[in-house]
This record gives structure tokens, C-alpha cells and sequence, in this order.
């Protein structure tokens, strides 16, 4: 299916959502995310996905309508927050930590951007659920260990760079692999963060 409804629904299909398990259901979206991972949106498919999680067409239609709605699911569904539990007691341990821990999730999260491309620029809803998903538990995150460090005065509330430091930690992940072709593992944005963003913040 390469549009939103191109593919259509099996014959008979019932208005109401089916009873499935919440594992059950899980397995469908860990399905449909591998599958765009693998072929990017635009090849993805209901029938596709079918056969990876061994239903029928129907019951992933009984459960969400259209591609766009399943993917939305399936994304708001795997909301992970990174950086949550990162707290070092200083701005730059922090800083570091969601750098390690970013690292390793690099390939994983900026493939699964790169494959939604296009789609999540033309679907407001897709886009939605790719915020909720990847990028405002990250925004979060980054926000509580920056009033950390200003409450604890490691850094003015007012320093004019602090603003941009979501954009720098997350700005990289996403542009190494175009710039260098390979993902932004751990020790590079380590090495990131002390050649450039703690310089920028005054911290050491």
C-alpha cells in the first residue's frame, strides 16, 4: 500500500476493533517497524505485514483502518524515553551519559526517521505520533538537565547557548550518516559534546 488507503480492506470487515492481546498486539507493531526499517514507507504494507506477523490482512483493518493510523499506532506504541533516568549531578555527566546512551540507540532511531522521510512531512498524524515517539521524550529530557544545572548554577538561566543544546545533540545524530554515511555511535558523540558543546556552554 503506497498511499494512504491504496490498499483496500478484505470484503468483509467488522466496524468494531477485535479483541487482541496486548502482546499480540505488540507483535504487530514490532512488524510493521521492521518493515519500514527494512523497505522504507512507501513499500510498506498491510499484506506485508500480515504475513511477517502471521495474521490475516483483515485483522490488522479490524484494528486500524489505514497505513497511516497503523504506523501511528505502532510508533506512539514504542515511545521510549532515552535520557530519562540520566542524572549525574552535573550538567556535564549528563551531557555525556545522553551522549552514550544516544549512541547506541543511534542506528536503530535515525533509520527508522530516514525511512518515514517524506510520509511524515505530508501526514500531520504521522508526524504527531513521530514526536510523541522519538523526539519529545528526548526534548524533555534534555530541558530537565538543563534547569538542573542552571538551579544548581553551573550555568546562567540566561546564557544564549542553552537554547540550542537539543537541537546540537539531536541535529547530529540525524546529519552524520548523510555528511559521513555511517551513524553517530558513542564515542563520536562523546567526542561531539566535549569539542562542542560544553565549549559552547562555558562548562568543563
Amino acid at each position: 500500500m503506497t498511499s494512504q488507503a491504496a490498499e483496500g480492506p478484505e470484503p468483509v470487515v467488522a466496524s468494531r476493533r477485535s479483541k487482541i492481546t496486548p502482546e499480540r498486539e505488540q507483535e504487530y507493531f514490532d512488524a510493521v517497524l521492521v518493515q519500514i526499517r527494512e523497505c522504507g514507507y512507501e513499500a510498506l504494507t498491510m499484506e506485508g505485514v500480515a504475513a511477517s506477523a502471521r495474521c490475516s490482512k483483515s485483522t490488522l483493518y479490524r484494528q486500524w483502518k489505514t497505513k497511516p493510523q497503523f504506523v501511528a499506532a505502532a510508533l506512539r506504541a514504542n515511545r521510549r524515553a532515552r535520557f530519562a533516568d540520566v542524572d549525574t549531578g552535573t550538567l556535564a555527566g549528563d551531557l555525556r551519559a545522553a551522549a552514550r546512551a544516544a549512541g547506541e540507540w543511534s542506528g536503530h532511531d535515525t533509520q527508522l526517521m530516514q525511512a518515514l522521510g517524506h510520509a511524515v512531512m505530508q501526514d500531520p498524524e504521522l508526524q504527531e505520533a513521530l514526536r510523541e515517539a522519538l523526539i519529545e521524550p528526548e526534548l524533555c529530557a534534555f530541558r530537565e538537565m538543563i534547569r538542573r544545572a542552571v538551579e544548581r548554577g553551573e550555568v546562567p538561566a540566561d546564557h544564549p547557548a542553552l537554547e540550542y543544546v537539543p537541537a546540537q545533540m539531536m541535529g547530529v545524530l540525524r546529519v552524520r550518516p548523510v555528511l559521513e554515511g555511517q551513524y553517530a555511535d558513542p564515542d563520536y558523540l562523546i567526542g561531539f559534546v566535549e569539542a562542542a558543546v560544553l565549549p559552547a556552554l562555558g562548562v568543563t
